[in-house]
């Protein structure tokens, strides 16, 4: 039971003991969440207390035409206590899946990939 008790204490904890910030990964795992499966990346669109919205991208083929289509797909993740503050509007993130949080969470946030001013600054530029 005690092993049990060790595994799943807070992140803050684990930062604190090591006196040094750990990279996204790490800090999942510190929450007892295994991540696993499909990886995206897309830009956040709503931001939650405890979760974020993304959405990206994709093309299907649509077989009868002959032709491919843009479709948008929207994935809630769960937001870890520590990136609330570092993930806002516009930031491009990866989320990985892990198992069912909720009815409509089954993705984690595992990386902030660029922020929405360096997005902004590389349209500008092209």
């Amino acid at each position: 039971m005690a092993e049990k008790k060790e595994k799943k204490q807070s992140a803050k904890a684990v930062i604190e003991e090591n006196g040094k910030e750990k990279n996204f990964r790490d800090i999942v795992k510190t929450l007892g969440l295994s991540t696993r499966g499909r990886v995206f990346q897309g830009k956040v669109i709503r931001k939650f207390p405890k979760r974020v919205t993304i959405e990206f991208e994709r093309t299907v083929k649509l077989h009868k035409f002959e032709r491919f289509m843009k479709k948008r797909t929207r994935i809630h993740a769960r937001l870890p206590d520590q990136f609330a503050a570092q993930i806002n509007l516009g930031d491009l993130i990866r989320v990985q899946e892990t198992r069912p949080i909720s009815k409509t969470i089954h993705f984690v946030v595992v990386e902030k990939i660029r922020s929405a001013e360096n997005n902004l600054k590389s349209l500008e530029g092209e």
